[in-house]
């Protein structure tokens, strides 16, 4: 079987602004600053190539952009400079799994699946199949408070393989649960695998990285220290996990703080004439590094539009729902208020997310269930956000 191209990062890096307070987070999103000395920069200048079939570990310490690498191959969040290029569907399984406490798990089961584009029908034909698959039987009725970890994970990693994606990431999702779900899952990564699907598998235990993984993908502080063989990576890896717990702990200290004002001093500046040294072509590195300086007024003015026309259709279907005495009867609609935001991060720019949600929040204060009118109203948001 050809192997095809699935996951292509270029130059790919990721910034978040430091802020003191809430207030500053918002006005930071709609303007620009030219100040950078509380910028950090969780991931830089990492670039790699993987193939269908293939399971790529990731593998680093806490804080080195594991976490931040997966949402952006998910799809939950952009980079901000370089291009990642997806080609099929991606799925991303964390222990929390996105699940939510209030509702039970077979209403957990329909909302997830819901929110990333299924329809009720092709829901109901795999509810079972999530059920049997996650072991939790009887409790497949209870609210997801009462479940332990180990079940949350069971519910969030079946959820994630029956929505049938290209792509799947597994941020951490193995690291609870008893030896035969872990096998179970082991399994169904093997038959992933076999169908050419692409896995990207986080962990800190290099024996599951060893036993799962293809190659391996070292990030170290948001660089990209090594993507090879598996032993190659991981070999140099442990070296120095162990050459760092070597260390006096003042040392470590040290250590850790030196790496923390490099990542803070990071210039964007400089990586790009690294690029342009090591030979890439000057014209496909500057449109790369540089292509919002040109485009950013004019995508800015776009969102902002956006922004003004989403607010004004979230708001209307509120008053309508609202007046119309939809959800009079039922308990709180601040059940499904997250699912909104979930939504409209994963189907809307993250710009116009954080806006859109200070609607959202207007709806707090009325009441309604987890009923059909509920669901409706997410595919609704859900198909707004999608045109």
């Amino acid at each position: 079987m050809d192997q095809q191209l699935k996951v292509s990062a270029t130059f790919v890096t990721k910034k978040f602004a430091i802020q003191t307070n809430k207030s500053n987070t918002i006005r930071g999103r709609f303007t620009k600053t030219e100040k950078e000395d509380k910028d950090f920069w969780a991931l830089r200048g990492v670039s790699f190539d993987v193939f269908s079939g293939e399971a790529i570990g990731l593998i680093g310490t806490n804080g080195s952009g594991k976490s931040t690498l997966s949402n952006i191959i998910a799809g939950i969040s952009e980079p901000t400079t370089g291009e990642m290029i997806i080609n099929g569907k991606a799925s991303i399984i964390a222990i929390k799994s996105g699940l939510k406490n209030e509702l039970t798990g077979r209403e957990n089961i329909k909302l997830k699946c819901l929110l990333s584009g299924m329809k009720m029908k092709e829901i109901d034909a795999i509810t079972d199949d999530i059920i049997a698959f996650s072991d939790l039987d009887d409790f497949i009725d209870q609210p997801l408070q009462t479940y332990s970890s180990g079940m949350r994970s069971r519910l969030g990693f079946a959820i994630s393989v029956y929505q049938d994606p290209d792509i799947l990431i597994i941020d951490e999702a193995l690291s609870v649960g008893d030896d035969t779900f872990y096998q179970r899952c082991v399994d169904k990564i093997m038959d992933f695998k076999a169908q050419g699907r692409t896995i990207f598998f986080v962990s800190h235990s290099i024996k599951q990285i060893r036993n799962l993984c293809d190659r391996v993908l070292w990030l170290h502080d948001g660089e990209m220290m090594q993507f090879g063989t598996v032993d190659e990576v991981t070999n140099a890896y442990q070296e120095y996990v162990d050459w760092y717990k070597s260390l006096p702990k003042e040392e470590q200290r040290a250590h850790k703080k030196e790496r923390k004002v490099e990542r803070k001093e990071y210039r964007l500046a400089d990586y790009y004439q690294q690029v342009i040294t090591d030979g890439a072509e000057e014209a496909r590195a500057r449109e790369l590094f540089y292509h919002d300086n040109k485009t950013s007024n004019c995508l800015s003015r776009a969102m902002k539009v956006g922004l003004v026309m989403l607010t004004l259709m979230l708001m209307g279907l509120m008053v309508y729902y609202v007046l119309g005495h939809r959800w009079q009867n039922n308990e709180t609609f601040a059940k499904v208020l997250p699912e909104i935001e979930n939504e409209l991060v994963l189907n809307s720019t993250y710009e116009l997310y954080h806006q859109i949600m200070l609607a959202c929040e207007q709806l707090s204060s009325y009441t309604a269930n987890v009923s059909e009118d509920s669901y409706d109203l997410i595919e609704r948001v859900r198909l707004m956000c999608q045109k």
